[in-house]
């Protein structure tokens, strides 16, 4: 069994969510059952799938759960996107967030190859 703790790519992905969560507390109050539910959900479901697959006994199952992390994180991207058109973010914050989910989105393919190779 694997700790999820010991992983770089699982402590990026928890500070991501506090920065999700410190982010979306400032969209206004509409978007509470909208994009804020949706970007929370996303951002926690990367780092959760991957303590989850942690507890999996074989490198494909624990890929499996690379993969679905990955997606929440590709998804989590276009929400960072749509922040930003809808002016929920300035500039400067989506290219820091964007750096982050393609730099989390990064070691995780690499993780996912290391255990498929």
């Amino acid at each position: 069994m694997r700790d999820f703790k010991k992983y770089d790519v699982w402590e990026v992905s928890h500070n991501l969510v506090l920065q999700v969560y410190e982010l979306t507390s400032r969209f206004p109050v509409s978007e509470k059952y909208q994009l804020i539910s949706q970007m929370q959900r996303a951002a926690y479901s990367i780092p959760s799938n991957f303590a989850e697959g942690c507890g999996r006994e074989s490198d494909k199952d624990f890929n499996r759960f690379i993969q679905i992390r990955l997606g929440s994180a590709h998804e989590l991207e276009y929400f960072f996107i749509l922040a930003k058109d809808l002016s929920f973010i300035n500039e400067t914050e989506f290219l820091d967030l964007n750096s982050k989910i393609n730099e989390l989105k990064r070691k995780l393919f690499r993780l996912g190859k290391k255990l498929t190779a």
